[in-house]
């Protein structure tokens, strides 16, 4: 059966047909789909009952498994999946769901917030792969914005305001929105922020986009406030209804997304009466978007 892409939106987002995730890709398959991802920025394949190890096999088709590590403030001793990877689920190392003022649940709170994964890393992720592998029955989307479009949205003087503009991003700056702010040392290392573009250039399509997240907490050279009310203003800009496609999942959905052109958020749902185990392998960048010097 040959790869099909049916596009779910009006600028982007694109269903799969075609592929069994359970075998090995063709050479065919991988450049169908790396043409799709280039193209919608967003796919959708539906009924992939796959394990962990499926998962991770069929994502090294894409490049390099970015580890979960350094992203999250759970001990080593607290992982339930290995490292290769992230736990998006609302359940502890032993299956469990955690408790409402569990720190963990805290934390993970911020995925709430329009983000693009990993951007508080140097070097920022390139695809990001959930598998849905139990889902509530109500609520739980997780929403997409298409960056390019609301980048192509801004008018001349904005896009010539913002072109060359570096931000600083870090996990502190998305969790002190909710308050979170309680880090130990370690996590304020490991958390320390780093630059990026606001503004990218895809390497195959040559479109612009912006690389906007709620890791962003300022702009170099630019006092807090007046950065973070900008950033907000485009935040605002980037994530109005055209732009946005809201997946509502079935269970066995995989979802894959490329976090160069696109933010996104989870929705509520009833964290401490229903499991949503959804498990994330994440493709690594091919290198930083703007020299990295010690943050202010």
């Amino acid at each position: 059966m040959s790869v099909t892409i049916r596009q779910l939106h009006p600028v982007f987002v694109g269903e799969v047909e075609g592929i069994d995730m359970r075998r090995p890709l063709t050479p065919d398959e991988v450049a169908a789909i790396e043409a799709g991802m280039d193209k919608y920025a967003v796919l959708v394949f539906h009924d992939q009952n796959i394990s962990d190890e499926q998962q991770v096999a069929f994502s090294r088709n894409f490049g390099r498994i970015e580890l979960a590590v350094g992203g999250n403030i759970t001990k080593a001793n607290e992982r339930r999946l290995s490292v290769e990877l992230a736990d998006v689920s609302n359940l502890d190392q032993n299956s469990r769901i955690f408790a409402r003022d569990d720190r963990r649940r805290m934390f993970n709170l911020g995925n709430r917030l329009w983000h693009s994964d990993s951007s508080f890393r140097a070097v920022p992720a390139k695809y990001s792969l959930l598998s849905g592998r139990a889902i509530p029955g109500s609520g739980g989307n997780t929403e997409f914005a298409d960056m390019r479009a609301a980048y192509d949205a801004l008018d001349d003087a904005t896009k010539a305001q913002v072109e060359d503009m570096i931000c600083e991003h870090s996990l502190m700056y998305s969790r002190g929105q909710l308050g979170f702010s309680e880090f130990t040392d370690e996590e304020r290392a490991m958390f320390k922020p780093v630059r990026q573009r606001l503004v990218r250039t895809h390497p195959v399509t040559g479109r612009k986009s912006l690389f906007l997240a709620s890791h962003a907490g300022t702009i170099v050279g630019w006092p807090m406030p007046e950065a973070r009310s900008f950033l907000r203003d485009l935040v605002e800009h980037a994530t109005q209804r055209e732009f946005v496609y809201a997946h509502r999942w079935r269970q066995y959905d995989l979802v894959m997304w490329d976090n160069r052109q696109t933010m996104h958020r989870a929705r509520p749902f009833n964290e401490t009466g229903e499991v949503r185990d959804v498990r994330r392998t994440t493709i690594g960048g091919d290198g930083p978007t703007v020299q990295q010097e010690q943050a202010a």
